[in-house]
């Protein structure tokens, strides 16, 4: 089993947890260049931010680092506090908790998305 297969298989589990709960999920998303962060509910994607943005990317100082992350989870609380979400489960997709992952967690944490 190679590496990508087995955080599929952990975000597998997870994503059966959080279906059980029927929550809405906050998923995550980090590739090598970018990270995206998602809402998503029983109608769909509700909110949406990733480091493609045109307004993340026009910022010289944020690219695929931890403080990008951090934007990120800020204008993903942000989103969701717009469309009147409050409360969230964490899906990290599999990811291990740090670096770039938990950055995004703890500001969208600490910009109003409870978890």
């Amino acid at each position: 089993m190679n590496k990508k297969l087995a955080r599929l298989r952990r975000a597998r589990k997870t994503r059966a947890k959080i279906a059980d709960m029927q929550a809405v999920r906050l998923c995550v998303h980090r590739s090598n260049n970018h990270i995206y962060a998602q809402i998503i509910g029983e109608k769909g994607v509700l909110a949406q931010a990733s480091s493609v943005e045109a307004e993340v990317r026009s910022n010289a100082k944020y690219g695929n680092n931890v403080a990008a992350a951090a934007v990120i989870g800020k204008r993903i609380a942000e989103k969701a506090k717009a469309a009147g979400i409050e409360e969230v489960a964490f899906d990290r997709s599999g990811f291990k908790y740090h670096g770039r992952v938990k950055a995004l967690a703890e500001a969208a944490r600490e910009n109003g998305l409870k978890f």
